[in-house]
């Protein structure tokens, strides 16, 4: 393999999502490899996307429903087309198939979309009993167990268009280990197209000050992201007077990208809540903080605020979805905690006493090292793609269930994407 394409949803932002992240080291480790990479993608130009030039990969802007991306794939023919989460695999996974049949067909879920979509949905049926929103904004974590959210996941079409796109591909790549356990034991997807790989772009910080050196309580999360501005009225409404209580003069700074206008407005210094919005460098703030907060009420996937956080020697305190899928039995590098009392107790413990703060940072530190080595992480993931490569034509026929979802379901898009091509053609006449 020497030619790779990634089709991506979004242009990757490192320093605006773990997401972000995550494509940067593939494409690293791709180019490590001496692959050319090319990166394509339909959304619009982000104002804070990666210079993808300065890792010498080409940007080529693509266009949905259009049969130009027909000439494109033709000319550039990759022996593998990543595709970047599976609404990407549907717009275009039927064009890959049709005109670079041989390309190894790989699919990068980031996080199970469908399994997040479902704890929100969760969490939104618990706020409709709530007579006012300072009530709906109490509402703790729902923390279902795997046959509640399975059954919550299938009630809803996204599961089925997630999985079918995991099918349709030769290899799904998960970051979470609950979310690979969900899929083997709950919807009966075959190891052989999962592939567990938690590489991260989470370089430590080389710096790390003292606990008496840091001060104030960090958040930082895109705002774009749905469950980063749910976990900021969870803050704004209950967290954090409760820690104020306790701590009159603590102040929470809260940063991310891309802030709506709902949420600046949420800003108020004399209750020690700010919003300041973009950070140039997450790690640059994040290791001057002296605990991190990571309130999440829904989600999926790793949280690249809490790996970033252990990076940075920050202790945190989170909610057992934002722990999910990143320490196994290692214990944490803070507190989880899943209801409001217990959140303040914790981060109040955290920001006074300095031996429990440097034992939660130790903690993170392991956490790292046993569970997010990228070398090692990267090697298997190279080495599972050659294997893959070599033995595709009998892998692909083991998948009759892909198969058959192909022929079908790309049928029918395949259809509707011509249809829509001809229609613009003729209202460009």
């Amino acid at each position: 393999m020497h030619n790779v394409l990634i089709i991506g949803y979004v242009w990757p932002e490192p320093r605006s999502s773990a997401a972000g992240s995550r494509m940067i080291e593939l494409i690293e480790l791709f180019r490590a490899q001496g692959w050319r990479v090319t990166f394509a993608s339909a959304a619009a130009l982000s104002e804070h996307r990666a210079n993808l030039a300065a890792l010498d990969v080409p940007e080529v802007p693509i266009t949905l429903n259009c049969d130009s991306f027909d000439a494109f794939i033709r000319e550039l023919q990759p022996d593998l087309v990543l595709f970047d989460r599976f609404f990407s695999e549907e717009q275009f996974g039927w064009r890959v198939e049709k005109h670079c049949p041989n390309a190894l067909r790989i699919l990068e879920t980031s996080d199970l979309h469908s399994l997040r979509d479902a704890r929100q949905r969760l969490l939104k049926a618990a706020q409709q009993a709530c007579s006012s929103e300072a009530e709906k904004q109490q509402q703790g974590p729902l923390l279902a167990n795997s046959a509640e959210l399975f059954a919550a996941m299938t009630s809803d079409d996204m599961a089925q268009r997630e999985i079918a796109a995991i099918y349709r591909c030769d290899l799904t790549l998960l970051i979470s280990d609950f979310e690979q356990a969900l899929l083997l034991q709950r919807f009966g997807v075959p190891g052989t197209l999962l592939h567990l790989c938690n590489l991260m772009l989470i370089p430590t910080a080389t710096a790390q000050p003292r606990f008496e050196q840091r001060a104030h309580f960090l958040s930082i999360g895109n705002f774009r992201h749905a469950p980063n501005w749910d976990s900021v009225l969870w803050l704004k409404h209950q967290l954090w007077p409760l820690i104020r209580q306790r701590l009159p003069q603590a102040q929470l700074h809260i940063y991310g990208s891309y802030p709506p206008p709902k949420a600046t407005a949420l800003h108020n210094g004399k209750q020690g809540f700010h919003v300041l919005g973009w950070a140039a460098d997450a790690h640059a703030v994040m290791v001057q903080a002296r605990v991190c907060l990571a309130p999440l009420r829904f989600g999926a996937g790793i949280k690249g605020k809490l790996a970033d956080a252990m990076a940075c020697g920050t202790p945190s305190v989170t909610t057992p979805i934002g722990s999910e899928g990143m320490h196994g039995q290692l214990p944490w590098g803070g507190t989880i905690a899943s209801d409001a009392e217990a959140f303040a107790d914790a981060a109040v413990a955290l920001y006074q006493e300095q031996a429990l703060w440097q034992r939660a940072q130790a903690n993170g530190a392991h956490i790292l090292a046993e569970r997010f080595d990228r070398q090692q992480s990267g090697q298997a993931l190279i080495e599972r793609l050659h294997n893959l490569r070599d033995n595709l034509q009998a892998e692909r026929q083991a998948n009759f269930v892909g198969s058959m979802l192909r022929h079908h379901l790309h049928k029918s898009t395949q259809y509707m994407a011509q249809w829509i091509a001809a229609k613009n053609a003729r209202s460009a006449r």
